[in-house]
């Protein structure tokens, strides 16, 4: 276990030939070494089983937060469940896989830079990174809508037994922070959202911010005392640091995004031990 390493990856978006191709040449490094999947696999049940079982067989361990991808219903997916109803289901052939999900208890990471508590965490977002001049949900939307910037979420990603997707958020918030409370000691803190709004500055379209977390999380990274956190949906992958806390954003993204960027050596991120070079924003 001395060399292995904890490591990160998000955004596989398998429905795509070359994303699939992705995931068949990922492979751990060393015998012992951890990945953290941070949502956004897929939208087919099949799709995520495959991608998720694959790499269980391959890594120690498998750490999965789900994204909005795997939340949606209504497309060509044979599984039509609906909000939380299909999370459950997620959870439960992941466990099934024995991959640890937002519903099972944390992992404790005792390789290099250990030990750290584990918590892949499912937050959603509650629409509070609204455009500037903007004061509520009603006028952000309107901007999006009037812009022709609108998340796909809004007619695919059902909320079911809760009212709209803020109201599930804050659900998931206060469940999430009370078992975060619990925990002793330093964290590794995993979403598919960035707990900040900060990373989603550089988006080409702001407007999108408010499909991309809340401010409820702001200061999870300092309260809960994180020696990094890592997240996704955004796919522009970077290292920033806020209040001293390295945030991983570690997708791989559409193959469009990623095969226009600089070639990349390689498709995961390692979280634990630190890297060294980070952009300080």
């Amino acid at each position: 276990m001395t060399d292995a390493s904890l490591l990160a990856v998000s955004d596989l978006h398998v429905s795509y030939a070359e994303n699939r191709e992705i995931v068949t040449g990922l492979w751990p490094d060393h015998e012992g070494d951890w990945l953290l999947v941070a949502g956004d696999i897929g939208e087919k049940v099949a799709d995520i089983e495959w991608t998720l079982g694959t790499l269980a067989d391959r890594f120690a361990k498998v750490i999965w937060s789900p994204g909005n991808h795997e939340l949606w219903s209504g497309g060509s997916d044979p599984v039509q469940l609906k909000g939380v109803a299909r999370y459950q289901h997620l959870v439960e052939m992941c466990r099934g896989l024995g991959v640890v999900t937002p519903e099972d208890p944390y992992e404790v990471w005792t390789g290099a830079g250990g030990p750290v508590t584990i918590a892949p965490l499912f937050t959603l977002y509650d629409y509070s990174w609204r455009p500037a001049g903007t004061r509520t949900k009603a006028e952000g939307l309107a901007a999006a809508h009037e812009a022709g910037i609108v998340c796909t979420d809004e007619y695919f990603l059902d909320p079911s037994p809760y009212p709209t997707r803020d109201d599930w958020c804050r659900a998931r918030v206060a469940e999430t922070e009370r078992r975060l409370a619990a925990v002793e000691g330093p964290t590794v803190l995993v979403n598919h959202w960035p707990l900040r709004r900060e990373p989603t500055l550089v988006l080409r379209y702001p407007v999108f911010a408010q499909w991309c977390g809340t401010d409820l999380t702001a200061d999870w990274h300092t309260r809960f005392n994180a020696a990094a956190m890592v997240y996704g949906h955004l796919h522009i992958p970077r290292s920033t640091v806020y209040d001293g806390v390295p945030f991983e954003e570690v997708s791989v993204g559409y193959p469009r995004e990623w095969q226009a960027r600089r070639k990349r050596e390689r498709w995961v991120r390692t979280i634990l031990p630190a890297a060294q070079q980070v952009e300080r924003a």
